[in-house]
């Protein structure tokens, strides 16, 4: 391999997994000091599918008992799919570029205060789905509306401290994936979104930094909001989101075998066991301004088969845009209620999760469980106002993510607020529309 920058600090990512395959990426950021801070540079594409490669590289998955099960080569991009893996097993898979290992020199953390040795070397395990027929419980982390970047004065200490109770959680239980509820990045200081996520630059301190050790081991599954297109800002940042997240390359084959539809618009099914299937609906504008793609004659017809032919115990549909909604900020999408919930009532669908108003919320609708998760970074402090319109049941105004654990029986959804350095994972306490607080588990049975 190449000597690397001194400016340059490399990454490795396990893009994701299927029962038998795994999608493993590498890349970097070109770092620089910016009017007294650490930021990545221009230095064009280093970083996602589109990124120029970075020599010959090859990828290989190692069982228990240190045997390589299955490599892949590539010299034309700095991702590819490792074949011929066996489901529901875990591995190690190592990365070597020109011959020797990608990133495993010393490697750094961004700070306020400068760049620090990393807090720990890479994760590279990566655990396949279960096969489609094993009922195996699974276990993943949600959450919305991550944050401007961890480099912004209040915000900042927020998204960190949620992305620390991510890998605290992470640590201790059997976390298999995330699961992304949009508006993944946006990027600026004193509500100024001039590094919106357009280009590589903005991922840094926003995503690849403050989840890099979730990342690196953690498929990441995401789904667009308002600020991933041209609904709320200038830009339209869904080639980078395709890019950078690796969409073509991932959804594409679904796609082919009718699990996915695209192009314009994000929608995929992934059966990580028999409990459980994910849906991810696109909840942006389409063609126009309050057009929506689930709107779409294809995507209908989609999203129809979608939710008429799951085998799955547990079918949980995730988007941006809550269908209710008890604001203060956003008022619920009823274009989701008329096209959607009759759709999630037939399959028996029985929790959705979305983002976007910035706090949290639990409600239920007509014995639909709903959570509103929009503080992964950015907070709205004002408290909700249409209780009763949304049924809300609870609801918090403090930066979280959401630990779901899915069994034969139930789905447990546990709230989890930020957590301080040194400190350990706190379940958040919420507040009933009357006023009493709790903070037990959200439980939802067969």
């Amino acid at each position: 391999m190449p000597a690397l920058p001194a400016g340059f600090e490399p990454f490795v990512q396990l893009v994701d997994v299927t029962a038998t395959s795994a999608l493993v990426a590498w890349g970097g950021f070109h770092l620089a000091e910016q009017d007294g801070r650490w930021a990545a540079a221009a230095h064009g594409e280093t970083i996602g599918a589109r990124s120029l490669p970075h020599g010959r590289a090859a990828v290989e998955a190692v069982d228990a008992d240190g045997v390589v099960v299955a490599r892949a080569t590539t010299d034309r991009a700095n991702h590819v799919w490792v074949e011929g893996l066996t489901p529901g097993t875990t591995y190690r898979y190592e990365v070597t570029v020109e011959g020797a290992p990608w990133g495993r020199g010393p490697r750094r953390d961004w700070s306020p205060d400068g760049l620090r040795p990393a807090s720990r070397p890479p994760d590279q395990r990566l655990t396949t789905h279960a096969g489609e027929d094993r009922p195996e419980p699974v276990t993943f982390l949600a959450l919305g509306d991550f944050g401007v970047g961890i480099d912004e004065p209040t915000m900042g200490h927020q998204q960190l401290g949620v992305a620390r109770t991510m890998q605290r959680l992470a640590d201790t239980l059997p976390v298999r994936f995330l699961v992304g509820l949009g508006d993944t990045i946006y990027h600026g200081a004193g509500g100024k979104l001039e590094r919106t996520g357009a280009v590589d630059d903005d991922w840094w301190v926003t995503f690849f930094q403050p989840y890099r050790h979730l990342l690196d081991h953690l498929p990441f599954y995401p789904t667009a909001g308002n600020h991933d297109g041209a609904d709320t800002e200038a830009s339209d940042d869904r080639g980078q989101l395709e890019d950078n997240l690796f969409l073509l390359e991932r959804f594409g084959p679904r796609r082919e075998v009718g699990r996915a539809s695209l192009g314009p618009g994000l929608f995929y099914r992934v059966q990580v066991s028999g409990l459980l299937e994910l849906v991810c609906i696109d909840s942006t504008w389409g063609r126009e301004e309050g057009h929506h793609w689930f709107c779409d004659d294809d995507h209908q017809r989609w999203l129809q088969q979608a939710f008429a032919d799951c085998r799955a115990t547990w079918q949980v549909p995730f988007c941006h845009h809550p269908a209710w909604c008890a604001g203060p900020h956003h008022p619920g999408m009823a274009e989701q209620v008329e096209h959607l919930v009759p759709l999630y009532g037939q399959a028996d669908v029985r929790l959705l999760l979305s983002g976007h108003e910035h706090n949290l919320q639990h409600g239920r609708v007509d014995g639909l469980d709903y959570l509103v998760s929009g503080a992964g970074g950015k907070l709205q402090l004002d408290p909700p106002d249409r209780f009763e319109e949304a049924g809300t049941l609870t609801w918090a105004a403090e930066p979280h993510c959401l630990l779901v654990q899915v069994d034969a029986e139930q789905l447990i959804v546990t709230p989890y607020g930020a957590t301080p350095p040194g400190g350990q994972p706190r379940p958040v306490v919420r507040r009933t529309p009357a006023g009493e607080l709790t903070d037990e588990p959200i439980v939802i049975r067969r």
